[in-house]
Protein backbone atom coordinates (compact mmCIF):
# COMPACT_ATOMS: atom_id res chain seq x y z
CA UNK A 1 0.00 0.00 0.00
CA UNK A 2 1.18 3.57 -0.87
CA UNK A 3 -1.11 5.80 1.17
CA UNK A 4 2.24 7.97 1.66
CA UNK A 5 1.82 9.18 -1.62
CA UNK A 6 -1.98 10.24 -1.23
CA UNK A 7 -0.58 12.02 1.62
CA UNK A 8 1.95 14.18 0.42
CA UNK A 9 -0.26 14.82 -2.82
CA UNK A 10 -3.14 16.09 -0.74
CA UNK A 11 -1.60 18.07 2.14
CA UNK A 12 1.23 20.21 -0.57
CA UNK A 13 0.79 19.14 -4.04
CA UNK A 14 -2.42 21.14 -4.90
CA UNK A 15 -1.10 24.22 -6.53
CA UNK A 16 2.22 22.31 -7.98
CA UNK A 17 0.82 20.53 -11.29
CA UNK A 18 -1.96 18.67 -9.82
CA UNK A 19 -4.90 19.06 -11.60
CA UNK A 20 -7.50 21.12 -10.05
CA UNK A 21 -11.31 20.51 -10.55
CA UNK A 22 -14.67 21.93 -9.25
CA UNK A 23 -16.99 20.87 -6.70
CA UNK A 24 -20.33 22.83 -6.03
CA UNK A 25 -17.81 25.78 -4.82
CA UNK A 26 -16.38 26.16 -8.20
CA UNK A 27 -13.04 26.09 -9.93
CA UNK A 28 -11.91 29.40 -8.40
CA UNK A 29 -12.97 27.92 -4.63
CA UNK A 30 -10.85 25.06 -5.52
CA UNK A 31 -7.52 26.77 -6.28
CA UNK A 32 -8.12 29.80 -3.58
CA UNK A 33 -8.12 26.93 -1.40
CA UNK A 34 -4.87 24.89 -2.63
CA UNK A 35 -3.16 28.08 -2.57
CA UNK A 36 -3.86 29.16 0.67
CA UNK A 37 -3.00 26.03 1.92
CA UNK A 38 0.71 25.78 0.37
CA UNK A 39 1.38 29.38 0.89
CA UNK A 40 0.97 28.91 4.44
CA UNK A 41 2.92 26.28 5.18
CA UNK A 42 5.48 27.42 3.16
CA UNK A 43 6.10 30.20 4.98
CA UNK A 44 6.93 28.67 8.63
CA UNK A 45 10.08 28.22 8.98
CA UNK A 46 8.93 25.31 12.21
CA UNK A 47 6.16 23.72 12.90
CA UNK A 48 4.78 22.28 15.88
CA UNK A 49 0.71 20.33 16.59
CA UNK A 50 -0.58 17.70 18.44
CA UNK A 51 -2.32 14.94 16.64
CA UNK A 52 -4.34 11.65 17.08
CA UNK A 53 -4.19 8.95 14.46
CA UNK A 54 -6.82 6.59 13.92
CA UNK A 55 -6.45 3.53 11.83
CA UNK A 56 -9.38 1.35 11.38
CA UNK A 57 -8.51 -2.17 9.67
CA UNK A 58 -12.08 -3.57 8.71
CA UNK A 59 -13.75 -6.01 11.06
CA UNK A 60 -12.80 -4.98 14.72
CA UNK A 61 -9.19 -3.56 13.78
CA UNK A 62 -8.81 -0.59 15.69
CA UNK A 63 -5.89 1.44 16.84
CA UNK A 64 -5.82 5.18 18.46
CA UNK A 65 -2.39 6.25 19.18
CA UNK A 66 -1.41 10.55 20.03
CA UNK A 67 1.25 12.68 20.88
CA UNK A 68 3.66 15.59 19.35
CA UNK A 69 4.87 16.33 15.69
CA UNK A 70 8.01 18.68 14.80
CA UNK A 71 8.92 20.01 11.22
CA UNK A 72 11.83 22.02 10.66
CA UNK A 73 13.16 23.44 7.55
CA UNK A 74 15.05 21.89 5.34
CA UNK A 75 13.70 18.82 5.42
CA UNK A 76 13.45 17.59 9.14
CA UNK A 77 10.18 16.03 10.96
CA UNK A 78 10.23 14.22 14.12
CA UNK A 79 6.78 12.66 15.57
CA UNK A 80 6.53 11.71 19.36
CA UNK A 81 3.95 8.88 19.96
CA UNK A 82 3.31 9.25 23.91
CA UNK A 83 0.18 7.58 23.89
CA UNK A 84 -1.01 3.69 24.18
CA UNK A 85 3.39 3.60 23.76
CA UNK A 86 6.26 5.38 23.73
CA UNK A 87 7.82 5.54 19.82
CA UNK A 88 9.61 7.89 17.82
CA UNK A 89 9.11 8.80 14.08
CA UNK A 90 11.91 10.63 12.71
CA UNK A 91 13.06 12.23 9.27
CA UNK A 92 16.27 13.98 8.84
CA UNK A 93 17.26 14.44 4.94
CA UNK A 94 17.55 11.22 3.41
CA UNK A 95 16.44 9.29 6.13
CA UNK A 96 13.48 7.98 8.01
CA UNK A 97 13.93 6.41 11.52
CA UNK A 98 11.05 4.33 13.31
CA UNK A 99 11.78 3.31 17.11
CA UNK A 100 9.74 1.58 19.39
CA UNK A 101 11.78 1.55 22.64
CA UNK A 102 9.34 -1.44 23.91
CA UNK A 103 11.00 -3.56 21.09
CA UNK A 104 13.97 -2.66 21.55
CA UNK A 105 14.51 -1.84 17.59
CA UNK A 106 15.10 0.80 15.28
CA UNK A 107 14.46 0.76 11.83
CA UNK A 108 15.84 2.88 9.42
CA UNK A 109 14.68 3.25 5.74
CA UNK A 110 16.09 5.89 2.69
CA UNK A 111 12.97 8.19 2.48
CA UNK A 112 12.71 7.90 -1.36
CA UNK A 113 11.80 4.29 -0.81
CA UNK A 114 9.80 4.45 2.20
CA UNK A 115 6.13 3.15 2.44
CA UNK A 116 5.26 5.09 5.63
CA UNK A 117 2.64 7.30 5.58
CA UNK A 118 3.88 9.85 7.44
CA UNK A 119 6.90 10.24 5.57
CA UNK A 120 4.97 13.04 2.39
CA UNK A 121 4.42 15.47 5.57
CA UNK A 122 7.72 16.47 5.30
CA UNK A 123 6.84 18.46 2.63
CA UNK A 124 6.11 21.02 5.65
CA UNK A 125 9.88 21.29 5.25
CA UNK A 126 10.39 21.95 1.75
CA UNK A 127 11.71 18.90 0.72
CA UNK A 128 8.70 17.30 -1.25
CA UNK A 129 8.66 17.38 -5.04
CA UNK A 130 5.30 17.06 -5.71
CA UNK A 131 3.35 16.86 -9.47
CA UNK A 132 1.69 13.66 -10.77
CA UNK A 133 0.00 11.47 -7.81
CA UNK A 134 -3.81 12.58 -8.22
CA UNK A 135 -6.09 12.28 -11.16
CA UNK A 136 -7.97 15.69 -9.43
CA UNK A 137 -8.18 17.64 -7.01
CA UNK A 138 -11.66 19.07 -6.20
CA UNK A 139 -13.61 21.52 -3.43
CA UNK A 140 -15.82 19.08 -1.25
CA UNK A 141 -19.44 20.76 -0.39
CA UNK A 142 -19.60 21.56 3.71
CA UNK A 143 -22.85 22.92 4.72
CA UNK A 144 -21.71 22.36 8.23
CA UNK A 145 -23.99 21.02 10.75
CA UNK A 146 -24.30 17.84 12.99
CA UNK A 147 -21.13 15.56 12.65
CA UNK A 148 -19.68 17.31 9.79
CA UNK A 149 -16.74 19.90 9.92
CA UNK A 150 -17.58 23.33 10.56
CA UNK A 151 -18.89 25.30 7.71
CA UNK A 152 -16.16 27.39 7.65
CA UNK A 153 -13.68 24.46 6.82
CA UNK A 154 -12.36 23.65 3.66
CA UNK A 155 -12.46 19.87 2.28
CA UNK A 156 -10.64 18.94 -0.46
CA UNK A 157 -10.72 15.40 -2.26
CA UNK A 158 -7.98 13.61 -3.70
CA UNK A 159 -8.82 11.42 -6.41
CA UNK A 160 -6.39 8.41 -6.96
CA UNK A 161 -4.16 7.86 -10.44
CA UNK A 162 -4.47 4.85 -12.49
CA UNK A 163 -2.16 2.06 -9.80
CA UNK A 164 -1.90 4.06 -6.63
CA UNK A 165 -3.00 1.93 -3.62
CA UNK A 166 -5.96 4.10 -2.06
CA UNK A 167 -9.48 5.06 -2.96
CA UNK A 168 -10.44 8.56 -1.70
CA UNK A 169 -8.48 11.04 0.53
CA UNK A 170 -9.77 14.23 2.32
CA UNK A 171 -8.16 16.99 3.43
CA UNK A 172 -9.72 19.22 6.10
CA UNK A 173 -8.46 23.15 6.65
CA UNK A 174 -9.32 25.35 9.32
CA UNK A 175 -10.16 29.40 8.45
CA UNK A 176 -6.62 29.87 9.04
CA UNK A 177 -5.80 27.28 5.71
CA UNK A 178 -4.16 24.85 8.50
CA UNK A 179 -4.36 21.30 7.80
CA UNK A 180 -6.62 20.07 10.98
CA UNK A 181 -7.21 16.25 9.65
CA UNK A 182 -6.49 14.09 7.06
CA UNK A 183 -8.78 11.27 6.12
CA UNK A 184 -6.93 8.22 3.32
CA UNK A 185 -9.37 5.14 2.35
CA UNK A 186 -7.88 2.15 1.03
CA UNK A 187 -8.87 -1.21 -0.24
CA UNK A 188 -9.66 -3.95 2.26
CA UNK A 189 -12.34 -1.25 4.19
CA UNK A 190 -9.20 0.04 5.35
CA UNK A 191 -9.45 3.96 6.91
CA UNK A 192 -6.04 6.16 8.25
CA UNK A 193 -7.66 9.18 10.22
CA UNK A 194 -5.10 11.39 11.66
CA UNK A 195 -6.43 14.62 13.40
CA UNK A 196 -3.56 18.02 13.97
CA UNK A 197 -4.47 20.82 16.58
CA UNK A 198 -3.01 23.47 18.71
CA UNK A 199 -0.36 24.35 15.22
CA UNK A 200 2.53 26.73 16.67
CA UNK A 201 4.79 28.47 13.90
CA UNK A 202 7.88 29.19 14.13
CA UNK A 203 8.97 28.36 17.45
CA UNK A 204 12.77 27.73 18.42
CA UNK A 205 12.66 24.31 17.44
CA UNK A 206 16.76 23.07 18.07
CA UNK A 207 18.44 20.70 15.61
CA UNK A 208 19.28 18.42 17.79
CA UNK A 209 15.61 17.56 18.50
CA UNK A 210 16.03 15.69 14.74
CA UNK A 211 19.31 13.82 15.44
CA UNK A 212 18.66 10.11 16.71
CA UNK A 213 21.35 8.00 17.86
CA UNK A 214 20.14 4.12 18.99
CA UNK A 215 20.50 3.50 22.29
CA UNK A 216 22.89 1.01 23.47
CA UNK A 217 21.26 -2.21 23.40
CA UNK A 218 18.93 -1.45 20.47
CA UNK A 219 18.92 -3.98 17.27
CA UNK A 220 19.03 -1.76 13.77
CA UNK A 221 17.27 -2.44 10.84
CA UNK A 222 18.24 -1.61 7.46
CA UNK A 223 15.60 -1.56 5.07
Amino acid sequence: MRKFLLLLAVTAGLAGGTALVAGSGGQASAQKAADALAAHYRNARTLKAIFLETYRGGGDDLRVESGTVYFRRPGLMRWDYEAPQKKLFLVAGREAWLYVPSRHTATRTAVRHSADWRTPFALLTGKANLHDLCARVSLVPNPGGPGAPPASHALLDCAPKKGEGFLDAQIELDQLDRIVRVVVRQPGDIQTEVQFAKWKENLPVPESLFKFQPPPGVSVVNR
